[in-house]
């Protein structure tokens, strides 16, 4: 109960079986509605041919018949993507750190760092593997090319927009420059961060995927090329339903390591 003269909102305590149900019962209720949807167009009333689209049933019978296969692809891809992920992040908040301390280094090189995201990712795959050779080398450029951009430009928000009254509570501490980053300037940003790599992290799988495509020995975008290529659409969608799948596990990880290392952002925000 909150203390007479005490103007903050009390913040509502939701039961803890209620919050699970809520945190599953909802995905799962959508999950439910994009398979029906799915089996509407394609068993029910097939508005889409089955090469394009196959029903959900055949692309379960294919899992089960290539399940082997098919999570071996599983395994290469999530290691690649987590793989070229991290290496994103080393980078991105490197760069960002670099861009946020020096006014000289952001107006030399954000122009630069903004042209080369603009650039069609896809177009440079050939030009990669003509380099860097065939494996993971050119899918883990791939991916990083991809995924550190919203990093560096979170890290870069985050550490340029520290609240004023911390920073002026940070000088009139006499803290030194290193002891305000630790203290406030870090802490303030890390919110901004973990947008940033929440953002990058489905565009790490759509790198390895597109790495994959184009270079790649193994993985699910290797698999998918090569079941297209046979008119194998029920595996190749076998693989592209894993594929989105891998994508929503490493999301909700992501989503799991910011609560726990935030703890502090959903006392202090309000809940919509």
């Amino acid at each position: 109960m909150a203390e007479a003269g005490d103007s903050r909102p009390a913040r509502r305590v939701v039961p803890h079986g209620r919050a699970t149900v809520t945190a599953v019962g909802w995905p799962a209720l959508g999950l439910a509605v994009a398979i029906g949807g799915w089996w509407l167009v394609t068993s029910a009333f097939p508005l889409v041919h089955p090469a394009v689209l196959p029903p959900p049933a055949e692309v379960l019978t294919a899992f089960q018949v290539k399940s082997a296969e098919l999570l071996a692809g599983l395994t290469t891809t999530t290691l690649e993507t987590v793989a070229g992920f991290l290496i994103s992040v080393v980078a991105g908040v490197l760069i960002g750190l670099l861009l946020a301390t020096s006014r000289a280094a952001e107006r030399m090189f954000s122009p630069l760092l903004v042209a080369i995201n603009a650039v069609p990712k896809i177009a440079l795959g050939p030009l990669l593997v003509v380099s860097l050779g065939w494996g993971q080398r050119p899918i883990l450029t791939m991916v990083f090319l991809l995924s550190f951009f919203p990093i560096v430009i979170s890290t870069t928000t985050g550490l340029t927009t520290t609240p004023a009254e911390l920073a002026e509570l940070a000088r009139s501490l006499d803290a030194s420059r290193w002891q305000t980053f630790r203290k406030v300037r870090l802490p303030a940003a890390l919110p901004h961060i973990f947008v940033g790599l929440k953002v990058a992290m489905p565009l790490a799988a759509i790198g390895a995927v597109i790495g994959e495509f184009q270079a790649g020995e193994g993985g699910l975008g290797y698999q998918i090329v090569q079941y297209s290529g046979i008119a194998d659409s029920a595996t190749a969608w076998a693989a592209i339903v894993l594929l989105g799948t891998m994508s929503v596990a490493l999301y909700s990880a992501l989503v799991l390591v910011e609560r726990l290392a935030l703890p502090w952002v959903r006392e202090t925000t309000s809940e919509r």
